[in-house]
């Protein structure tokens, strides 16, 4: 039971800090305008550079907050928002245990 909240914290402290920067939450919010975005469009609507849009989607994939697909040699990338809503769940259940309200 211990390891499987230390498995859970984990996950959670990983979408948090994929969450933390200012980068990543505007690269978030331009999937509420598109359903599938490439590195290059990412790069182009944030006003970055490719690698760096290519970093920061890496990091939020890792996080499981996105997904990618290969087209031959053009990745798209797109919400999970199954594993978003999941991890909000125990983001709530967590602060539910550890800071009840009077």
């Amino acid at each position: 039971m211990y390891s499987d909240n230390v498995e859970h914290l984990d996950n959670l402290k990983l979408f948090l800090k994929a969450l933390a920067s200012e980068t990543r939450q505007e690269i978030l919010f331009l999937f509420a305008q598109c359903q599938e975005l490439t590195v290059g469009q990412v790069a182009e609507l944030v006003g970055i550079g490719q690698s760096t849009a290519s970093e920061n989607l890496s990091i939020l994939k890792r996080a499981g907050i996105v997904n990618s697909r290969r087209e031959g040699k053009t990745v798209f990338y797109m919400p999970n928002q199954a594993h978003m809503m999941h991890q909000v769940e125990q983001l709530k259940e967590y602060l539910e245990t550890c800071c009840p309200s009077e």
